[in-house]
C-alpha cells in the first residue's frame, strides 16, 4: 500500500499499535501491508450495511463513524455509539458469516481496508491473532442478537441498547466444530446461568438468533454450518420497562483533532474515494439464508406477512410489504382471522400459484415443497420435503430440521397445506407444445428414469431373438442339453427382469404424469377464471369444456407417445445394425417399403388434418347444446319440448359422428395401406430368406431371428405412420386450447402493481361514463354523472334493459368503461389492483348459485371458519333464519345441485346471508329480492338498511314500493340517468318514476 499522504512506516507503526494486531509479529505484519488500502469517506457516506456481508474490514485511521443496530420490533436503526482511530468495523459479520453491522462516516474519515478474504486467511494463519475475533462478541453481534431474542420474546423493552451495552462486557462465546454433539457434553459446556444464543451456524433445530433450550430427551444434536455453530452466552438480562424513545444519550465522545498515531491531519482528498454505496458481495448471505430465507414476525398480521415476505424472497418476485399488510388489515377488520385460504388470495395476488389441499400427516412427503401451513397458532413455511427431513421456517422460531414424525406430533394427523408454485413467465409468443416442457423438466430425473427402463427393456426384447438363433442353430443342431438348459434360464431372468422393469416403469410414468397433470391443470382453470367476463359472453360453456378437455390429448402425446417414438427412433438405428450384421441383402428387402410408408404420411396428412379440426368443432358444439338443455331441463320440461330439443341433438351429434366416421375411414385407409405394404414386405423377406438359407448364406436360426428383429422395425415404422396421425389431432387440441391461454386475463402484471384500493369508506362517483358490449353497437350507458356520499342507500330502478345491472357490473370492473371514469373514495378504480377492489364488494345477484352441501356450508363460503353465532346472525339479517330452522335438518339441510331442494326466494336469502358473513364495505344487489314477496322483501331491506348504515349499498329492483325510503333513488332509462332523488322528491317531479310507481300501486 503506497500513498503520498502515508508511508508503509506510519501504517506499520499505527496497526503495530491497534489490538489485535499488535499480536502479530513484526515480519507478520510487513507481510500484511502490502494488502492493505487506504480509503477516504466523505460524512455522511456509508461504511457497511446491516443487509450486505462486508467485503472487507475497516480500521478507523483518521475521523469517526457512528455505529448502528436495527431493532426489528421498531423498524427503526439505533446508535449504537461513535467510533473513533483504531476502532475496527467488519470483523463481527465476517467471522459469523451472518450480515450485522451498519456504519456511517460522521466526519470526513480514512480508514485502513484489508479485504474479507485476506482477513480470513489471517484468521487462521496467526492463531492469535484469531482468536481475539473468534472468542470475542462485539457490540454489533450482541444488539442484532439480543434484539431477536427480545422480539421472540415480545419483552417490551426499549432501551435494547443500554442493555446490549451492558451484557457485552462480559459475552462468553462458544465455538463448536461440524458434527454431532451429545447433549450430556452440551450441557456441560453451556453455563445453566447464561442465555445461549445462536451466532451462525444450526445446532439441531436452533437456527442463527435463536435462543438454545437443550432436552435431555434428545440424545444428541447436529452442530451445521461451514465453520461450525458459534453460540454467544448472556447474562440472564434484567428488564426494564421504559417508554421513552431510545436515544444516544451517554455516548463516549471520541477525539478527533488528529489520526490515531498522532500525526498531522490528512486531507480526504490525498486518499482514494471509497465507493459511494459497500460493494455487494459475490453471496452477501449464508447459502442456507439464500436457499430457506428467513423472517421474523410476531403477530397476527406481522407473522404472515414475515411467511409472505419469505415465500417472495424463495421465488425472487418483489414485496411490496405495505400492500400486503393493508390487505391483512382488512381481512383481519372484515373477517376477525386470516385462514390459510386467505393466504392463498394473497399469493395469488402476489403473482404465485396456490393451491390448497387437505392431506394426512403421514403422506406429507408425498408433497412438492415449498407450501405453508398453520403452525402452532401461526405460520410456517415448508422449504424442503423428504423422506427423512422437513426444513421448516417459522416467523417466530426462525429455521428448523425435523423428522416427518416430529412434525406430524406437532401439526396432528392431518391438516390443510398451501401448495406454492413459482409463478410462470408470461407468454410472449403464441400457445404452442413449448408451453408444457417447464412442468415436464421440473419431473425430468423421473422421465430419464423411464426412458433408461423402456431403454433396457427393448434390449430384453432384442436379446431374445438373438438367443433363440443360437439355441437353434447351435443347441438344436448340436443336441446340447447343458447348453440348452443355460439359455433357457437366461431367457427366464431376461423375461423376470423385463416384468419388473415394466412394472417399475409403469408406476414412475403414472405418478409423474399425474403430477404434471394436476399442475398443467391447475394453472389452465386459474388461467381461464381470470379471463375478463367478455370472453365468457362470446363462448358457450359446452364448448369451453370441450377445449379444457384437450389438455388430456396433449399431455397424454407429451408423456406416452412421444416418449415411445424416441425409444423407436434409437432401436430402430440398433435393429437396423443387427439386421445388417446377419443378412445386407435382406436388410435391403426389409427397408424398401420405406419410401412407400413415407408417400402414406404425406399424401394423407393434409386430409387428415382437415377431417380432425371439423370432427374437434362439431363435439365442441354437441357438447355445448346437451350442457344448455341440461342446465335448462325445467324449461325444457315446463315448455313440453323434449322431443325437439332431442331431435336438435340427435341432428348436431349426427353430423359430429358423420364427420368422424370419415376421419376414422380416411385413418384405416392409410393405415390398411401400411398393413399391406408390410405383409408384402414380410412375404418378400421369406421369400429371399428361404432362398438365402437354401444357398446356405444363411441359417434358419438367423432368418428367424431377422424375421423377429425385422417385425419390431416394420412395427416402429408403423407406428410411425400412427404417432403422425396423432400428431395432426394433438395439433388441433393446441389450436384449440390456444384460444384459452392466448387470452389475456383481465388483471395482468401491470395491474397486480398497481396501488391496492385503501379500505373503503364508500363514496362512490361517475364521471362521464359511457359503455357499450359490441364496439359497432349502440351504448349501453351514455355519460353517466352521479355522486353518492359514504353511507348512502342507492335505490336503481328503471324498465329491463335500461342499463341498470350494466352499471354496476362497471363498479366491480367486470368491464372497462368507453369512457369516463369511476371512483371509489376519490380512487379511480381501473388504477388500483383489480382484486382489492372486488375483495370489499360484496354482490347477491338475481339468478343466485348455491353450491351441493349443507345450508350453513352455503352461507359460511366465503368464511369457512365462521363460528355458527356468526352465521345466524347473517341469516337473520337476510330474513332467512326463520325458514331455515322449518327446514328438516335446519342449518344442516341439504341444498342440492345449484341449491334445487330451495324455492327461488330462499336461495336468494341464503345468497344474501352469505354476502352479508362477507361483511363488504359496499354491498351491490342486482334483483336479489326479486323472488320474494312483498313482506318478506321489506324485511330483508329493513334488515339491511339497519345492518348496513354506515356502508353504502346499491340495490337494484323492480318494485318500487320496496325502496322508498332509500336515500336516493336513480332513474333509468335507455342508458341514461333520467330522473334522480329519493321517494317523496320524484313523486312531486310528477315524471317517470311517478308514472311507474302509479302504475305499479294502481289496484289490478
Amino acid at each position: 500500500m503506497t500513498t503520498s499522504a502515508v508511508s508503509q512506516s506510519q501504517i506499520q507503526t499505527f496497526l503495530a499499535e491497534t489490538s489485535p494486531f499488535d499480536r502479530l509479529s513484526e515480519k507478520a505484519l510487513q507481510g500484511l501491508l502490502p494488502k492493505c488500502q487506504l480509503l477516504g469517506y466523505r460524512t455522511g457516506q456509508p461504511i457497511f450495511e446491516r443487509d450486505k456481508l462486508p467485503t472487507q474490514i475497516t480500521i478507523i485511521y483518521q475521523g469517526q463513524a457512528r455505529l448502528l443496530g436495527f431493532d426489528p420490533r421498531a423498524q427503526r436503526h439505533v446508535s449504537l455509539g461513535l467510533l473513533g482511530a483504531r476502532e475496527i468495523i467488519g470483523a463481527g459479520g465476517l467471522i459469523r458469516g451472518v450480515p450485522c453491522e451498519t456504519a456511517i462516516a460522521s466526519t470526513d474519515t480514512i480508514c485502513i481496508t484489508l479485504s474479507a478474504a485476506d482477513f480470513l486467511q489471517w484468521v487462521v494463519k496467526e492463531p492469535a491473532f484469531g482468536e481475539a475475533f473468534r472468542d470475542q462478541a462485539g457490540l454489533s453481534e450482541v444488539f442484532d442478537l439480543l434484539s431477536q431474542h427480545l422480539q421472540a420474546q415480545a419483552v417490551p423493552v426499549n432501551n435494547i441498547k443500554n442493555l446490549a451495552v451492558d451484557l457485552g462486557q462480559d459475552a462468553v462465546v462458544l465455538n463448536l466444530a461440524a458434527g454431532n454433539k451429545k447433549t450430556k457434553e452440551l450441557t456441560s459446556l453451556l453455563d445453566p446461568k447464561r442465555i445461549w444464543l445462536v451466532s451462525s451456524g444450526t445446532l439441531g433445530g436452533f437456527p442463527p438468533g435463536s435462543r438454545v433450550l437443550l432436552e435431555e430427551s434428545n440424545p444428541s444434536y447436529k452442530v451445521e454450518g461451514p465453520g461450525g455453530v458459534r453460540l454467544v452466552g448472556l447474562r440472564e438480562p434484567v428488564y426494564e420497562v421504559e417508554t421513552s424513545v431510545e436515544t444516544s444519550d451517554g455516548e463516549v465522545s471520541v477525539q478527533d483533532s488528529n489520526n490515531g498515531n498522532g500525526n498531522r491531519r490528512i486531507d480526504l482528498s490525498a486518499v482514494t474515494s471509497a465507493p459511494e454505496v459497500p460493494p455487494t458481495p459475490e453471496t452477501n448471505v449464508p447459502k442456507s439464508a439464500l436457499k430457506f430465507p428467513v423472517v421474523r414476525g410476531r403477530g397476527k398480521i406481522d407473522a404472515p406477512l414475515a411467511c409472505f415476505n419469505m415465500i417472495a424472497k424463495f421465488f425472487g418476485i418483489s414485496f411490496k410489504k405495505d400492500i400486503v399488510r393493508r390487505v391483512l388489515d382488512n381481512q383481519l377488520a372484515t373477517v376477525g382471522n386470516i385462514s390459510l385460504q386467505a393466504c392463498g388470495a394473497v399469493t395469488q395476488m402476489l403473482g404465485i400459484n396456490a393451491q390448497l389441499v387437505q392431506v394426512p400427516s403421514k403422506a406429507i412427503n408425498r408433497l412438492k415443497a415449498p407450501a405453508m401451513v398453520v403452525w402452532k397458532d401461526s405460520f410456517a413455511i415448508l422449504y424442503s420435503i423428504t423422506e427423512r427431513e422437513i426444513i421448516l421456517a417459522s416467523p417466530e422460531k426462525g429455521l428448523a430440521r425435523m423428522r416427518p414424525g416430529q412434525f406430524a406430533e406437532i401439526w396432528g394427523e392431518e391438516g390443510q397445506v398451501l401448495l406454492l408454485q413459482a409463478p410462470r413467465v408470461d407468454q410472449k409468443e403464441q400457445f404452442s407444445f413449448w408451453w408444457f416442457f417447464p412442468a415436464l423438466m421440473e419431473h425430468r430425473a423421473t422421465f430419464v428414469e423411464v426412458l433408461l427402463s423402456s431403454f433396457f427393456i427393448q434390449v430384453f426384447g432384442l436379446v431374445n431373438p438373438l438367443v433363440s438363433m443360437v439355441i437353434i442353430d447351435a443347441v438344436i443342431g448340436q443336441q446340447n442339453l447343458d447348453a440348452l438348459n443355460v439359455l433357457g434360464i437366461l431367457l427366464l431372468g431376461f423375461a423376470l427382469f423385463e416384468g419388473l422393469l415394466t412394472a417399475l416403469r409403469t408406476y414412475l410414468f403414472v405418478d409423474s404424469s399425474n403430477r404434471v397433470d394436476i399442475k398443467l391443470t391447475a394453472e389452465i382453470i386459474d388461467h381461464m377464471l381470470r379471463l375478463p367476463l367478455g370472453y365468457f359472453d362470446s363462448r358457450q360453456v359446452g364448448d369451453l369444456m370441450s377445449r379444457f378437455n384437450e389438455l388430456g390429448n396433449i399431455r397424454n402425446f407429451l408423456t406416452g407417445t412421444a416418449l415411445t417414438v424416441v425409444l423407436d427412433a434409437i432401436f430402430s438405428v440398433v435393429y437396423i445394425a443387427v439386421m445388417v450384421a446377419l443378412s445386407p441383402t435382406l436388410t435391403l428387402v426389409a427397408l424398401a417399403p420405406l419410401p412407400l410408408f413415407a408417400g402414406i404420411i404425406f399424401l394423407f396428412s393434409p386430409v387428415i388434418m382437415r377431417l380432425i379440426r371439423k370432427r374437434a368443432g362439431l363435439a365442441g358444439a354437441s357438447m355445448a347444446y346437451i350442457v344448455e338443455v341440461i342446465s335448462g331441463i325445467q324449461t325444457i320440461k315446463s315448455q313440453t319440448i323434449e322431443l325437439t330439443a332431442r331431435w336438435r341433438w340427435q341432428g348436431m351429434y349426427a353430423r359430429f359422428m358423420s364427420a368422424s366416421l370419415q376421419t376414422t375411414l380416411t385413418q384405416t385407409a392409410a393405415g390398411t395401406m401400411s398393413d399391406f405394404l408390410n405383409k408384402i414386405g414380410g412375404i418378400a423377406l421369406l421369400w429371399v430368406g428361404a432362398y438365402l438359407v437354401i444357398e446356405q448364406q444363411l441359417t434358419i436360426g438367423g432368418l428367424i431371428a431377422f424375421r423377429i428383429i425385422s417385425g419390431n422395425v416394420t412395427g416402429s415404422l408403423l407406428r410411425f405412420i400412427s404417432v403422425y396421425q396423432q400428431i395432426q389431432e394433438v395439433s388441433i387440441s393446441v389450436e384449440r386450447l390456444r384460444d384459452i391461454i392466448d387470452t389475456l386475463p383481465e388483471a395482468d402484471e401491470a395491474d397486480r402493481n398497481n396501488i391496492p384500493l385503501p379500505e373503503i369508506e364508500g363514496s362512490v362517483t361517475f364521471e362521464e361514463v359511457s359503455f357499450r358490449f359490441n364496439p359497432t353497437g349502440p351504448l349501453q350507458l351514455a355519460n353517466i354523472n352521479l355522486d353518492f356520499p359514504s353511507g348512502s342507500f342507492v335505490a336503481i330502478v328503471g324498465l329491463s334493459g335500461s342499463g341498470k345491472s350494466t352499471l354496476m357490473k362497471l363498479l366491480q370492473r367486470l368491464y372497462a368503461p368507453l369512457s369516463g371514469r369511476i371512483l371509489i373514495d376519490g380512487y379511480d378504480i381501473n388504477k388500483v389492483e383489480l382484486y382489492s377492489v372486488r375483495r370489499q364488494l360484496g354482490v347477491v345477484l338475481q339468478d343466485t348459485l348455491l353450491f351441493n352441501g349443507t345450508v350453513q356450508d352455503n352461507i359460511g363460503l366465503s368464511n369457512p371458519e365462521a363460528s355458527s353465532d356468526e352465521i345466524i346472525r347473517a341469516a337473520k339479517i337476510a330474513a332467512a333464519h326463520d325458514f331455515i330452522m322449518g327446514l328438516p335438518s335446519g342449518y344442516n339441510t341439504q341444498v342440492g345441485e345449484r341449491g334445487s331442494a330451495l324455492s327461488g326466494g330462499q336461495r336468494q336469502r341464503v345468497a344474501i346471508a352469505r354476502t352479508v358473513l362477507q361483511n363488504p364495505k359496499l354491498l351491490i344487489l342486482d334483483e336479489a329480492t326479486s323472488a320474494l314477496d312483498y313482506q318478506s322483501e321489506r324485511a330483508v331491506i329493513n334488515h339491511l338498511m339497519e345492518a348496513f348504515h354506515d356502508r353504502t349499498v346499491f340495490f337494484i329492483t323492480h318494485r318500487l314500493s320496496a325502496v322508498k325510503n332509500a336515500d336516493v333513488i336513480i332513474m333509468m332509462d335507455q342508458g341514461s340517468v333520467v330522473e334522480q332523488g329519493n321517494h317523496d322528491q320524484l313523486v312531486a317531479l310528477k315524471g317517470r318514476y311517478y308514472c311507474l310507481y302509479q302504475q305499479q300501486e294502481a289496484p289490478t
